[in-house]
């Protein structure tokens, strides 16, 4: 008997029963997609198979599915009526990458046409148009790069979008999620997707969180948001808000996790449903802002015992115009700094003080040397990321030169990176 992609069979192999989903399969062999999300492949003539649904059908016949399916307080587009516009912008990434065998190392040679055709249930999403901005892996982000990606987001919601999806590498997307929170005031859902493990690799995350991408892409959450695994099942993503979210693993699927707050909510990948946490930015409420502008000569500073606070002048001395500090627990670094950070505020350079712990929330008021560092005119990042801080801080010296203009709106809760009460 021959079995169709999309087929759902019953494997059994020496006493072991295996259920999936048939994928594109060689001659003689048969590989299927789990329902954890693994994928494996055995030879035909040495296993027992039977057909539990065929393509959309019970073995019997009848209809499967057959339910109405809601994406948020929008319903997913159904065969016959008109589809949302979605623009699928890549920039390259895990998620549009595959193994070159040349070297055995994953590259990207993807573009969104190619994610469209490997996905093709996105196609019952949406109405999506593809468009490469880059093709590079996400360490080569930076400033620029981040620049013309926003303006190309723009230009697709200028041009009628009702969504944009953004594929990108998972190593820095956090930072472009920051980058494009602050530079796009958004009346339609930006959606920044990647992969831990690439198309062609077993247990690739590519097709659940593109698909999860894509129904948020038309749902009523009007925010930059990231969209990728909750748990290393197939079963939900999590939507991240783009100034609140970290990758917290090098390798597994449910890497992303919001950091300080809850996610915004969560996608069921089978029922295809959006379940939301906390309040949002709603779909139509804004006004499209585009404020470009990015101050690359800023920097993250890690503090560590012992570490001397000349490194602080070097980036004085090479024209930075923004620092963040990474200090210990509250905020802290030691004693030798403040003079430096002194020498920096002085100058008119801005300094934000975070935290190594990730959780919680700063204060330099319980102990000396934080009040001190106050004197000295270290801004407090609240319950912010240091990398979210870093972004913030190019993006705010993109916008003026007036360092007590800076120093405001650093204080300032711009797009969700300071929340009122953190969570324990």
């Amino acid at each position: 008997m021959e079995f169709k992609q999309g087929d759902w069979v019953r494997i059994e192999k020496d006493g072991t029963v295996y259920e999936g989903k048939v994928m594109p399969s060689m001659e003689r062999y048969i590989a299927i997609k789990m329902k954890s999300g693994y994928n494996a492949g055995f030879s035909t003539d040495k296993v027992r198979i039977t057909l539990m649904e065929s393509n959309g059908e019970t073995a019997n016949g009848g209809k499967n599915g057959g339910k109405e399916h809601k994406n948020g307080d929008a319903e997913l587009s159904k065969p016959g009526k008109k589809l949302p516009k979605v623009a699928i912008l890549s920039t390259g990434g895990t998620i549009a990458s595959k193994i070159d065998y040349r070297t055995g190392a994953v590259t990207s040679q993807f573009t969104a046409d190619d994610i469209l055709a490997a996905i093709p249930e996105l196609k019952e999403i949406a109405d999506f148009k593809g468009r490469v901005i880059s093709s590079i892996l996400s360490e080569n982000m930076d400033s620029e790069s981040w620049q013309n990606l926003a303006r190309a987001v723009v230009e697709e919601i200028e041009a009628g979008a009702d969504g944009v999806i953004v594929t990108h590498g998972t190593d820095t997307m956090m930072y472009t999620a920051a980058a494009l929170s602050f530079m796009i005031e958004t009346p339609v859902p930006i959606v920044l997707v990647g992969s831990q493990r690439s198309a062609d690799r077993p247990s690739s995350d590519n097709a659940m969180n593109a698909i999860c991408a894509a129904c948020v892409s038309i749902s009523d959450i009007a925010e930059v948001s990231v969209v990728m695994h909750g748990t290393t099942s197939d079963d939900f993503c999590e939507i991240h808000r783009g100034t609140k979210v970290r990758k917290m693993h090098t390798s597994c699927r449910n890497a992303f996790k919001s950091v300080n707050s809850l996610p915004i909510g969560v996608v069921d990948y089978n029922k295809r449903e959006i379940k939301t946490f906390i309040d949002y930015t709603r779909r139509g409420v804004s006004s499209l802002k585009f404020k470009p502008g990015m101050e690359p000569k800023c920097a993250l500073v890690k503090f560590t015992p012992g570490a001397d606070p000349a490194i602080l002048d070097c980036y004085l001395e090479n024209g930075y115009r923004g620092l963040i500090l990474e200090g210990t627990g509250l905020g802290h670094v030691s004693t030798k700094w403040i003079p430096f950070i002194q020498k920096a505020t002085d100058a008119k350079i801005p300094v934000i003080v975070t935290s190594q712990c990730l959780n919680g929330r700063i204060c330099d008021r319980v102990y000396d040397t934080g009040r001190d560092m106050l004197k000295a005119g270290a801004i407090e990042g609240e319950d912010t990321l240091p990398e979210t801080a870093l972004v913030k801080m190019m993006w705010v010296l993109g916008q003026t030169n007036e360092f007590d203009k800076a120093i405001e709106m650093l204080r300032e809760d711009i797009s969700g990176e300071i929340t009122e009460c953190t969570l324990k």
